[in-house]
């Protein structure tokens, strides 16, 4: 690929590059540079050195490949907190927020009903995104996170550490490193794996970036999901160890997804079920109590 900044002398010169969308130059810059956006308003007549150049070079080069800019520079904000991406982990995106939003909602209300301890499972972790963020915003949860890949645990691992979020990470297949007597919770959460393995968004934007088995479960997309729901009534809390309080699982899920996996919900007994949509208006997420 040809010198893309080759006539740029100045951060400002940076700016006015063409090659790419202005919020991502400035993306770029903030990374390389490792200052604030306001910083480059009393500095754009900075001159660029050649390493500087040089590095600027190669992101520019990775961006317009396609390489999608959280793991250009390895951070991504989500719920307000910035978390540590990499290629090992799906890039944290917004319409997950509600999935997060909903379970706190379902957390207060245990806690007026004086739960002030809830226990809450993650299934399928990634980069701890939902765990972390639903230890930052309700501290006194006991929150337990797994995944199968040990590459998004320890990306996980790290988050939680530099967020300051007391975590138990385990490597699981679903349920699989977990002991139902051992193991009760008021609250299962997840975000699996639930694209087609022949949807062609697979190999488009990006998906094609990401860890594929963090996108599908290799069948039709709710195969996983299917074990999932058969599975969690065992590690929610017997009607006797909640005192008649309610337990719940809530789970993100395809565009059209919804009305299989509420289908799936009741006939797994769950009471209460229903789906909610995104600020897109597309069912994201559903879930039901026991």
């Amino acid at each position: 690929m040809s010198n893309l900044l080759q006539d740029c002398q100045t951060i400002k010169d940076v700016l006015l590059n063409q090659q790419l969308p202005l919020l991502e130059r400035r993306m770029l810059l903030e990374f390389v540079f490792d200052k604030p956006r306001a910083w480059f308003i009393s500095h754009d007549d900075q001159p660029l050195d050649q390493a500087t150049k040089e590095q600027l070079q190669r992101l520019f080069e990775r961006r317009l490949a396609g390489e999608p800019m959280a793991y250009i520079i390895g951070r991504r904000e989500f719920m307000g907190l910035d978390f540590n991406v990499t290629p090992a982990v799906l890039i944290p995106r917004p319409e997950t927020e509600l999935l997060v939003e909903t379970a706190l909602s379902f957390l207060e209300e245990l806690q007026s009903q004086g739960v002030n301890n809830p226990r809450v499972l993650d299934i399928g972790t990634g980069s701890g995104i939902i765990a972390i963020s639903l230890k930052h915003y309700y501290p006194n949860a006991d929150v337990i996170a797994v995944d199968l890949s040990a590459d998004a645990l320890d990306v996980a691992r790290q988050n939680a550490q530099a967020l300051g979020a007391s975590i138990e990470f385990l490597q699981s297949d679903l349920f699989a490193a977990l002991d139902p007597k051992q193991h009760q919770f008021d609250l299962i959460v997840s975000n699996p794996p639930y694209i087609h393995r022949e949807d062609r968004h697979l190999t488009q934007g990006d998906v094609r970036f990401e860890p594929v088995m963090a996108l599908t479960d290799f069948a039709d997309g709710v195969n996983l999901i299917t074990r999932l729901i058969a599975a969690a009534p065992a590690f929610l809390k017997s009607s006797a160890a909640r005192q008649s309080l309610p337990t719940a699982l809530w789970l993100e899920h395809g565009w059209d997804q919804a009305e299989v996996v509420r289908g799936l919900l009741k006939q797994k007994g769950f009471t209460e079920v229903e789906s909610l949509k995104d600020l897109a208006a597309i069912e994201r997420i559903s879930g039901g109590r026991i």
